[in-house]
């Protein structure tokens, strides 16, 4: 069944067109990986999706109900969470804080299983829980941004170039724990730099030019193909040192 579903998505910044016709699935309990250089239209694609920006044009389909003229809120409760690029905590909150402030829109019963959940699966935010949340490493940071997506038990998680700026150790953590995500069932959109970790995590991909979907495959095909590797490919394995 199709969880999310783009159909011919145009977005403007005043003149400026940043998605042109974008067209995308996401199927419940799959992984998409979506490629593109700066300024592709990843993010612009990822705030449209979550109601951050309105579309000038096209759909932006959640189980079939159009929602690109939902409030981000509202979006929220129905079940799409954002981890948004740039590790984006309250650094004057407790990591604890941080969490719960996730779980705004469930029942205090559920949350607190969810963040025992959340505890497994980031030990480190664990032994940190008390810590003022802009004190910890970028990588922690990084696990309580997910973390907090996750404490809203979304249906759909939309991650926004999760290991920007750190280091290739850490980024192996990362993409450990989103492998775990991707166990449970989760239904997730990729934005990532590192696109050879991405493609091996995800079932299929995109990748976007200048607004517009350049290429559509199956992530092992996009892995084999000389035009992604050319692109893509070879930055991602320098990157991951």
């Amino acid at each position: 069944m199709k969880l999310l579903e783009i159909r011919d998505l145009d977005v403007r910044y005043g003149h400026i067109q940043a998605l042109k016709g974008v067209s995308l699935d996401v199927a419940e309990g799959e992984i998409v990986a979506l490629l593109g250089a700066n300024g592709a239209g990843k993010t612009t694609l990822m705030r449209t999706i979550s109601g951050l920006l309105r579309p000038h044009s096209g759909q932006v389909l959640l189980r079939g109900s159009p929602i690109q003229r939902t409030g981000a809120d509202a979006i929220v409760r129905l079940g799409v969470s954002q981890v948004p690029e740039g590790r984006r905590v309250f650094p004057t909150l407790s990591v604890l804080e941080n969490l719960r402030l996730g779980a705004y829109t469930r029942p205090a019963s559920e949350a607190a299983q969810t963040l025992e959940q959340v505890w497994k699966m980031f030990p480190r935010l664990l032994e940190r829980r008390e810590q003022l949340a802009g004190t910890l490493s970028g990588g922690e940071q990084q696990m309580l941004v997910i973390g907090r997506a996750l404490m809203a038990r979304p249906r759909l998680l939309l991650l926004d170039e999760p290991s920007l700026g750190l280091a290739p150790i850490i980024v192996r953590d990362i993409f450990r724990s989103l492998r775990q995500i991707r166990d449970q069932g989760m239904t997730v959109l990729l934005v990532e730099q590192n696109a050879r970790m991405a493609l091996k995590l995800a079932d299929r991909g995109y990748v976007l030019e200048t607004g517009n979907i350049r290429l559509q495959a199956a992530a092992s095909d996009l892995l084999a193909s000389p035009e992604v590797q050319a692109s893509y490919l070879g930055h991602a394995a320098s990157a991951a040192g």
